[in-house]
């Protein structure tokens, strides 16, 4: 793409980290004709949904759940291509296998007569209730996703025009609480109301409005790309530098530059400036205001505000692989542990490391073998557990923690894995801080509340400097693909066109 428009010289965008939500903004603002640099500090593209590859196996680090590929499609269509020339997206069934700690299962697929069917194996009188939860879940999908999930929220007077919505829609009560106005089997609840996990949230806290994830999930149903998410980043990669756009790694931002409360640019922390006409940080977003901006920049987001806002649990993740194959393991499965809600409380008011856990099992090669030599399984286990703000030294909690998940899944599902691993590497909450500079660690930003949703969430036009963008899981509408994705939808609405900032 020429530098100029009109024969102008086109505007410059500096994007800060290529995660989703970065890269989703760097196409969007290449494909409205600004010249485009994303930096990252690591050595590959992707963030939170960068690439390990070791001993023949490749694990996606986070991201292994794709819904709402249409978000994806709009990337590729900007580009004047199609999602399919580079990334092969393939429907997974069921979604996950909910494994209870007595060995009872639930699989949750988005075919309804099935999933009425498993309803009424575990409670025959909760299938109609299931049935109003999911009516319920399409009405806040209807307002939350497909005419919120995209808008701006950066006035007070958008937030006050759907409170009226919001009441409607029982938005003021938790998932756990909305699910439970509809089920009476206590499993059942479980299984309708852990979703908001994968965002980052405590089903008990969480505002009910991320109950539409049930039905966004019906909707386009949970989808893998064979070679594993780092595909879809391979592929918007791609897209940026077919724009004619610039992807540099090892580049870390040091700090945002701000010249009469506008962003100018950035510096590196090699010293080099980089000067820009907007910047957008695709970067945690409490770590953006606070060590990316000056103080003297902030008048909303002080220390003092991003110090007491409310974060996310954080994950502990163990990537592995085995020496042979465990057939029966789907591609996603929920092992929950003795405990739910008070598993819960521990790591989101307690913060404490409990003894027991509930997972989260990623097989991949369950559907693609391409990720592990043959005859071998790639495998990652994910336990939520609370933030750095918990005390835990992870340095020496990480690998007894490890062994005690190792042992619990050779009991339940995996019989002889601790005898057949060939490799191993883990992430812990620290990691989270040193590696991808998530603000104490936690792992999907800003707790999602709903005082901490919509307008009272760092705003995608920031509310502090001019020519500042906020996209990804800090920032509105939040975590997740579909939230990273529109968060970068937001922009269309709220960055000047090229031709008015050149």
């Amino acid at each position: 793409m020429p530098d100029t428009v009109h024969g102008r010289t086109r505007p410059h965008a500096i994007v800060i980290g290529s995660g989703f939500g970065g890269l989703a903004a760097a196409i969007r603002l290449g494909a409205r004709g600004y010249r485009v640099t994303v930096l990252e500090r690591l050595d590959q593209a992707g963030g939170r949904a960068s690439v390990f590859r070791q001993d023949g196996f490749t694990f996606d680090a986070g991201p292994t759940i794709v819904t709402a590929p249409f978000l994806f499609e709009e990337l590729w269509t900007l580009c004047g291509r199609r999602l399919a020339d580079d990334v092969d997206l393939r429907a997974v069934s069921p979604f996950y296998r909910v494994r209870f700690d007595d060995g009872a299962v639930f699989d949750y697929s988005g075919d309804p007569e099935a999933m009425r069917a498993q309803v009424a194996r575990f409670s025959p009188a909760d299938v109609a209730g299931y049935e109003r939860f999911m009516q319920a879940s399409e009405a806040i999908f209807r307002v939350g996703f497909e005419q919120l999930g995209h808008v701006d929220f950066g006035s007070w007077k958008t937030m006050a025009r759907i409170v009226p919505d919001m009441i409607r829609l029982r938005g003021y009560r938790s998932v756990y609480g909305l699910v439970s106005s509809f089920v009476a089997d206590e499993r059942l609840r479980t299984v309708l109301s852990f979703h908001p996990l994968l965002i980052g949230g405590n089903p008990f806290a969480a505002s009910s409005i991320y109950a539409l994830i049930a039905f966004l999930e019906r909707k386009w149903g949970v989808s893998y790309a064979v070679g594993g998410t780092g595909k879809l980043v391979e592929g918007m990669v791609g897209l940026i530098r077919g724009q004619g756009g610039t992807l540099r790694c090892g580049a870390e931002v040091a700090s945002i530059t701000v010249d009469g409360g506008r962003a100018t640019g950035v510096r590196l922390a090699s010293g080099e400036s980089l000067d820009a006409d907007i910047v957008v940080s695709n970067a945690c977003s409490a770590w953006t205001y606070r060590y990316l901006l000056p103080a003297t920049a902030r008048r909303r987001w002080t220390d003092r505000r991003i110090e007491r806002s409310r974060y996310s649990m954080s994950l502990f993740v163990w990537y592995f692989g085995t020496r042979r194959r465990y057939a029966d393991v789907p591609h996603h499965t929920i092992l929950l542990g003795p405990r739910y809600r008070e598993l819960l409380t521990d790591i989101f008011q307690r913060k404490v490391l409990a003894d027991d856990f509930s997972l989260y099992l990623h097989r991949p090669t369950a559907s693609d073998p391409s990720l592990a030599p043959p005859g071998h399984d790639a495998f990652y286990v994910l336990s939520p557990v609370p933030h750095l703000g918990s005390g835990t030294d992870w340095q020496t909690a990480a690998e007894g923690y490890r062994q005690t998940i190792a042992r619990h899944l050779s009991r339940t599902l995996l019989p002889g894995l601790e005898d057949e691993i060939v490799t191993s590497r883990m992430m812990t909450p620290q990691d989270f801080q040193d590696r991808l500079l998530s603000f104490r660690g936690a792992a999907f930003g800003l707790e999602p509340v709903l005082t901490q949703s919509a307008w009272f969430r760092p705003h995608n036009r920031s509310e502090e400097v001019e020519n500042l963008f906020l996209v990804g899981a800090g920032t509105h509408p939040g975590a997740g693909l579909p939230g990273v994705l529109s968060s970068a939808r937001v922009l269309d609405s709220v960055v000047p066109d090229a031709r008015a900032a050149a």
